[in-house]
């Protein structure tokens, strides 16, 4: 394991499980002591998170871990799941699924809550039921689709979960696919911003269905429920919620000028107030940030040690130009630490993969890159193959 030093506000979501020697290794950003601290966002939101998925970094950060419960927002999970199911062929977009009388009770139209009026005993496929769940912010959608999967919402509920483990969501739990406060689901801002990148990587054949602007369903319009669509330039997703007990809260994503953030509140009183800082946090991207390379494609970030070779070390590059955003103008109060699996056995073949690059800021590690060889080392004598096995013996690989 190797270690380097930058310094800023930024992080990765990624886990990558690395074993092996840690080395200290020079600072790559230096303006530290008289430097001027960057302006960063202000808001008054209780929880806060802003994220830069195409680089990893985390740009704004505040009680990311504090749990709430998510209301409506409940309902990007349920899509998520549904999205995920589709894509390993449990289910079919054209396969109908049937509104059981509790669907359309609990979600339905008698049920005075947001619906697509679904019809009770009524076929309806796997598209529209998406379509009524994200555009309508429909219950009765919800609840079709989890007993059409599950045969319960309890136990539809309980794969939302197994899925929210599975993609880092450390902190959720869901009880329902509809998000209703009776049996509260929780989950805090970090893991809904989780919950974004994952839909953006893996599904985005789907993710136009959160800005779809209007459904008809059952003979009846209605336009997207998403209180955040065109409130925010160039937001084309996800979704808000409330709870009576936590507030309000939104899920939102921007592509603006070719990069995207990932913007998530929480604990507001009001969707006027949801709807004013989330604008704030989203506009600190663009007003307080810049991209900065801190290491070219190729470019040598530290030496790995390599036993058994003729070369006792080999330089461990990036493989792409490593791009943080970094606070514009302020102190750059980072570290580099590079992390590998060592010593390198030899031989060593040059490109091939041997760990990454971590950007640590006062949030920890904030940004993580993969590092390859960057030349071959050959497979040294027997007496040298010795000393190295007599070296790790007796003193251990300290670097």
């Amino acid at each position: 394991m190797c270690v380097t030093s930058i310094q800023g506000r930024a992080k990765r979501f990624a886990r990558i499980g690395l074993s092996g020697l840690a080395i200290a290794v020079a600072s790559a950003l230096g303006t530290v002591g008289n430097a001027i601290a960057a302006e960063t966002i202000v808001t008054k939101a209780p929880m806060a998170f802003l994220y830069e998925p195409s680089s990893g970094t985390i740009l704004f950060s505040k009680a990311p871990d504090q749990t709430f419960a998510p209301g409506s927002l409940t309902k990007v999970m349920t899509a998520a799941t549904v999205f995920r199911l589709l894509d390993e062929g449990e289910l079919r977009l054209d396969q109908t699924c049937k509104v059981s009388e509790h669907a359309w009770r609990t979600g339905g139209a008698p049920s005075r809550r947001s619906t697509m009026f679904a019809a009770i005993k009524s076929e309806i496929a796997v598209e529209d039921l998406l379509k009524g769940l994200l555009v309508h912010n429909a219950n009765d959608a919800a609840i079709v689709l989890a007993e059409c999967v599950d045969g319960s919402e309890e136990a539809f509920a309980e794969r939302m979960t197994a899925l929210a483990r599975e993609i880092g969501m450390e902190n959720s739990r869901f009880a329902n696919p509809t998000g209703f406060e009776e049996k509260p689901s929780v989950t805090t801002v970090q893991d809904q911003a989780r919950l974004a990148e994952y839909i953006l990587e893996n599904h985005q054949d789907y993710y136009g269905l959160f800005s779809l602007p209007e459904f008809t369903w059952n003979k009846i319009f209605q336009r997207n429920k998403n209180p955040l669509l065109g409130e925010i330039r160039n937001l084309d997703g996800l979704g808000g919620g409330n709870d009576p007990n936590d507030g309000y809260s939104g899920l939102g994503s921007v592509d603006r000028n070719g990069r995207r953030v990932i913007a998530v509140v929480a604990g507001l009183t009001s969707d006027k107030h949801r709807l004013q800082t989330l604008k704030e946090v989203f506009t600190g991207a663009w007003e307080f940030y810049s991209i900065q390379t801190i290491f070219a494609a190729g470019h040598t970030v530290a030496d790995g040690r390599v036993f058994g070779g003729t070369q006792s070390t080999v330089p461990l590059v990036s493989k792409s130009d490593v791009d943080v955003l970094l606070a514009r103008g302020g102190n750059l109060d980072y570290r580099i630490r590079v992390v590998y699996k060592g010593p390198l056995k030899a031989p060593v073949k040059k490109g091939m993969p041997a760990g990454e690059i971590q950007v640590i800021g006062k949030e920890g590690t904030v940004y993580r890159a993969p590092l390859v060889t960057g030349a071959a080392v050959a497979q040294g004598t027997m007496i040298g193959r010795a000393l190295d096995g007599l070296q790790e013996l007796l003193f251990g690989w300290i670097g």
